[in-house]
């Protein structure tokens, strides 16, 4: 098969190297904390973003050819499949991720739709097996067609319910038969633009439904991997029940789903609802829910998901120093739910855009292994919170202490101002400019 890109493979060349398709972070089998950087990074490929997203949005149609050369759907769909592992081998891209819809689509029957699924994943599969590529995760787009327009799990009428019950079974199952480790939910539309018309809590409880049926077919099938679910507060619906991550630990947690669920955590989501990318991951750390990331930024100045190629080198080393001390990716990675801008069409702007994310994301690694190297701001905040390592603060941690007994430690303490100590942020931003910005 003729090749669909005139670009030669990806190599490193070093930060000197100002050749635009070379990479100047990203050293697949350099050792960077103790793994090669292909096992840090797990880099995956967005099938939705990079195969089909064309530039289209609500403004104008789109910019870029994503028919691949194909012109019926089923051909098209196939072209994709054949592009997408010539732009994973030329990058050095491991993984891909991919909803349903994107890989084949959709026909005028359930059954029918099945049948396509089932022949674009023979391709993949095929193609798989030549490559070594892999499926980091699999997910149902249970948001597009007019039939979810209130919903999917969270539908007011019962008759959406199960088609989408039927949709994920079907999805589960092309994760499974392509060797995926985790399976996403992507609350899309799994909201509500007003509760006057709104039934909250039976919508909820409906989702925790859907997803308990979900595990349990999935198990039954011989699924090891992790469930996600990916935060995000807002848009399409104006009020998300997966707003941000607490939000969604509470809901874990009530239907008891925390044994088989962790997060998916968006870059750009976390700004949208009000948060830094470091502060959901952290979040999802502590709580021992951390699984995979979708890699990508927004614009500040705008209020919507943008999903721009990630290129800040901040973001990224905050995002790989909790991935670090986290003890790295188990069955999740570093998914590029990024697309080229509107106005960057070209075959070559794919290969452009994922080389500086990539890069960004190494050089994040990079940093990142060197902030914990050096060690200072660990020590600082260890040292900071020194007092409860011994003393009246011990005595509360272990549960020895009750009120009356630090009531009567305050007293005789009296007041405690001298105990207070600087938080010395400009000092600490100091130090990790000088980590970041020194040979």
């Amino acid at each position: 098969m003729s090749e669909f890109f005139n670009i030669p493979k990806i190599q490193y060349e070093g930060k000197a190297s100002t050749n635009p398709l070379a990479f100047k972070y990203y050293n697949p089998d350099e050792v960077i904390g103790g793994k090669p950087m292909r096992e840090q990074l797990k880099f995956a490929l967005s099938w939705w973003h990079t195969m089909c997203g064309d530039g289209t949005d609500m403004f104008g149609v789109g910019t870029a050819d994503k028919k691949w050369g194909g012109s019926d759907p089923m051909e098209i769909a196939k072209n994709k499949a054949y592009a997408a592992f010539e732009i994973m081998d030329k990058l050095s891209v491991d993984y891909y991720c991919f909803h349903d819809r994107d890989i084949a689509p959709e026909a005028g029957s359930l059954k029918e739709t099945n049948a396509r699924l089932d022949e674009i994943s023979d391709v993949l599969k095929d193609l798989m097996d030549k490559s070594g590529k892999k499926l980091l995760w699999g997910t149902a787009n249970c948001f597009n067609n007019p039939r979810y327009m209130h919903g999917a799990g969270t539908a007011p009428n019962a008759d959406v319910f199960a088609f989408a019950a039927a949709q994920i079974k079907k999805a589960i199952e092309l994760t499974v038969k392509l060797g995926g480790n985790g399976y996403v939910f992507w609350g899309g539309r799994e909201g509500y633009e007003t509760l006057l018309n709104t039934n909250l809590g039976l919508e909820q409880d409906n989702m925790a439904r859907l997803m308990k049926m979900a595990v349990e077919y999935a198990r039954s099938i011989g699924f090891k991997g992790d469930f996600y679910i990916e935060p995000k507060p807002k848009e399409p619906t104006k009020h998300q029940y997966d707003f941000d991550t607490a939000t969604v630990l509470g809901f874990l947690r009530k239907y008891d789903l925390l044994g088989d669920f962790k997060m998916n955590i968006e870059a750009n989501h976390a700004t949208l609802a009000g948060h830094t990318f470091q502060h959901e991951l952290r979040v999802a750390r502590e709580n021992g829910v951390f699984g995979s990331i979708d890699a990508n930024q927004g614009d500040m100045l705008l209020g919507w998901d943008t999903d721009q190629f990630p290129t800040n080198i901040y973001d990224a080393v905050f995002c790989m120093y909790e991935v670090l001390k986290a003890g790295g990716f188990t069955n999740g990675g570093l998914n590029f739910d990024s697309k080229a801008r509107r106005g960057s069409f070209t075959p070559e702007d794919i290969f452009y855009s994922y080389i500086a994310g990539m890069d960004t994301f190494a050089l994040g690694l990079r940093m990142a292994d060197k902030l914990i190297k050096d060690g200072r701001i660990d020590k600082f905040v260890d040292d900071r919170y020194a007092s409860w390592k011994t003393g009246i603060g011990a005595d509360v941690i272990s549960g020895k202490a009750k009120m009356a007994e630090l009531e009567a430690y305050a007293l005789e303490k009296g007041d405690v101002i001298s105990a207070v100590s600087s938080g010395r942020q400009e000092m600490l931003e100091s130090i990790l400019n000088n980590v970041l910005f020194s040979d």
